[in-house]
């Protein structure tokens, strides 16, 4: 992986794990308390949809990321091992939980949501599109 690539996943990591670290602490400080955890993180979901696209296509083109997908692929998933090891380090110390107890505290089906926004996460700068190895430019 060169070094655009990993730069841009840094970054990638960076700004969705930010987002969801405050979307995170106003949900479970103003939301699950009215609706519940599950209803709490499935609403939060599309917003960090919109989160994780708007940051891959800002790395993509502000690092100039090449279209191959190996690059692409590349930026996703060292961006995931990122937010993976970021999240089980914060359960782990914040929540003082184990690994296997943090997994098997998921809701079923809030928790299946999680892995697919997961998996679309780290796939979404492989789904941008070839900028032409140039910054965005436009206002």
């Amino acid at each position: 992986m060169k070094v655009p690539a990993i730069k841009a996943g840094l970054v990638y990591f960076a700004l969705v794990f930010g987002a969801g670290f405050l979307l995170g602490a106003i949900r479970i400080t103003f939301v699950v308390p009215r609706v519940g955890e599950r209803i709490a993180e499935l609403g939060e979901m599309p917003i960090m949809f919109v989160v994780t696209l708007v940051a891959a296509r800002f790395v993509i083109r502000h690092f100039a990321v090449p279209p191959s997908m190996p690059a692409r692929l590349g930026t996703g998933l060292l961006a995931l091992v990122l937010l993976l090891a970021a999240e089980l380090v914060l359960a782990a110390v914040l929540q003082e939980r184990s690994l296997a107890d943090y997994v098997s505290s998921r809701d079923p089906v809030s928790g299946g949501a999680y892995l697919a926004m997961l998996v679309l996460f780290a796939l979404m700068p492989a789904f941008m599109r070839h900028t032409h190895g140039t910054r965005d430019r436009s206002p």
